[in-house]
């Protein structure tokens, strides 16, 4: 079994995940009078940032906490940009609920520290100066961890340091929180670590926010594997493989196989975000190859075989660089040249134009489910998820990080606003991943996966077989059990 905690709280539960086991918690709104037993001792939490997770969590940690004396309270630097935002959403100063960051930050007996990756890493150690003895600092992401480990560094030692980990962007956290008013257990999975427990009540302050946030699902980690796997799946499939693949076979489609640009489009985008992750959504990734009809399978088959082990040496690369520290220092360095060539966006290009007027135009029960499509996505996807089984990666964090962030949460965006919207309006340190390996992915796809097809090399059988007998296809039945009866819904 992976590693087991234990709550004085929450009830524990085990699941079985294919070959393995894990401990988890099952949240929902029926937890949340148990909420000031968790987060005892903690009176208020501080709310650092307003980016993407900030005003979701705050948000839903305020509903969830209403009726009780816990406060949370926004920090945002002096003349913040975000201040009216923050104001529109119901936090001042003239009500203790909005303050400048370095004093809520030693004010507040937990911090969840939401301000992007760069500013994390610039201000760290004002941030460790001013937080009190005894405190809790939370992150939703474990790149400090990261970046603490290139300069060799560490936490102070009198702090509780955890992660909570919503499996999803800002927006999707906060939009089936809200959905889920009447629906016990609506929400984005949490995935959490305890790096520091000084108190021996740092799991249950984990959990707690966990729950307090909308978590139907709650599993352990740990904060090194959280940010590998996190930096890692945002260069992949989440982002930066989707990124390139797409505008891979929207070009094959226009100049080899002589499609209108708004028919390419439909066949390799919209097929993408649409039906092929709504069918990985709700039945599986191996119910979308058996949704296919006979000679659709065959194509499937092919292209997927001849793809899969150039995403694979693609995706050790990433993971690599990302474990060594490489990307880390890459993004730092790259916010250091902002001031002089700030980030460009994608959505400029003749495929994004198109792709425009083809959402505008779109009926969607007549989106394709392209079978060659298909079978590049899901080759990169089940690489994926291989690679990280493969660097001990609980199968939940597997589950989480290459299909169900994708399908349930990304991918949804990217079907309402466009792939180059989410490229050019996720985080910083995401879209310099997806414009960096981007083009990687496409060019090593094309070269050997689509080289090799267009060669009438013949299907590689064993990678077939392996991909329906993967053990995922199991781990992500049983997630399916606790996910959500809603959908998330998307609206201007």
């Amino acid at each position: 079994m992976q590693a087991t905690f234990k709550s004085n709280v929450f009830e524990t539960q085990i699941i079985k995940l294919a070959d393995t086991e894990e401990m988890i918690v099952k949240g929902g709104r029926d937890l949340f009078p148990l909420l000031p037993k968790a987060l005892d001792g903690i009176k208020q939490i501080g709310v650092i940032g307003w980016g993407s997770q900030g005003p979701a969590q705050a948000r839903n940690f305020r509903d969830s906490l209403a009726g009780t004396d816990i406060k949370v309270k926004i920090g945002l630097r002096e003349n913040s940009s975000s201040i009216p935002a923050a104001e529109a959403a119901g936090f001042t100063k003239a009500e203790g609920t909005l303050g400048e960051m370095y004093e809520v930050i030693r004010e507040s007996d937990l911090v969840m520290l939401l301000i992007s990756d760069a500013a994390q890493a610039e201000n760290y150690q004002k941030i460790f100066d001013n937080i009190k003895d005894g405190a809790t600092l939370g992150l939703s992401h474990g790149f400090l961890l990261g970046y603490l480990k290139t300069i060799d560094k560490s936490f102070p030692a009198n702090i509780n340091v955890i992660g909570v980990c919503p499996k999803g962007m800002g927006p999707s956290v906060r939009r089936l929180y809200e959905q889920g008013r009447e629906i016990n257990g609506a929400g984005i999975n949490c995935s959490f670590a305890v790096e520091q427990d000084i108190n021996g009540k740092a799991t249950d302050y984990a959990l707690g926010w966990a729950v307090a946030v909308g978590a139907p699902y709650i599993f352990m980690t740990t904060l090194d594997h959280e940010y590998r796997s996190d930096i890692f799946g945002e260069r992949s499939i989440l982002l930066g493989a989707v990124h390139g693949i797409v505008e891979l076979l929207y070009r094959r489609y226009v100049m080899e196989e002589g499609m209108s640009e708004e028919e390419a489009f439909r066949q390799s985008t919209e097929s993408v975000t649409g039906p092929i992750s709504k069918t990985i959504s709700h039945d599986g990734i191996l119910a979308l190859y058996e949704k296919l009809n006979d000679n659709d399978k065959a194509v499937f088959e092919k292209i997927y075989s001849h793809c899969y082990d150039p995403a694979f040496e693609m995706l050790m690369e990433i993971y690599d660089e990302v474990a060594g520290g490489n990307e880390i220092r890459s993004v730092i360095m790259a916010g250091r040249r902002f001031a002089r060539y700030p980030m460009g966006k994608i959505d400029g290009t003749r495929m994004w134009k198109v792709g425009e007027k083809v959402r505008a135009e779109r009926v969607e029960e007549d989106i394709p489910l392209n079978p060659f499509t298909a079978g590049v996505y899901c080759a990169t996807m089940m690489a994926q998820i291989d690679l990280l089984v493969e660097k001990g990666h609980c199968l939940s964090e597997v589950a989480n990080e290459s299909v169900i962030e994708a399908v349930d949460s990304l991918n949804p965006y990217m079907h309402f606003k466009g792939v180059a919207f989410m490229v050019d309006n996720c985080s910083t340190t995401a879209r310099l991943g997806s414009r960096k390996w981007a083009p990687r992915f496409e060019y090593i796809l094309h070269q050997l996966g689509l080289a090799a097809y267009d060669n009438n090399e013949p299907t590689k059988t064993a990678r077939v077989e392996e991909f329906k007998n993967n053990k995922i296809h199991d781990a992500i039945k049983t997630c399916a059990t606790m996910r959500p009866s809603v959908d998330i819904f998307l609206s201007e």
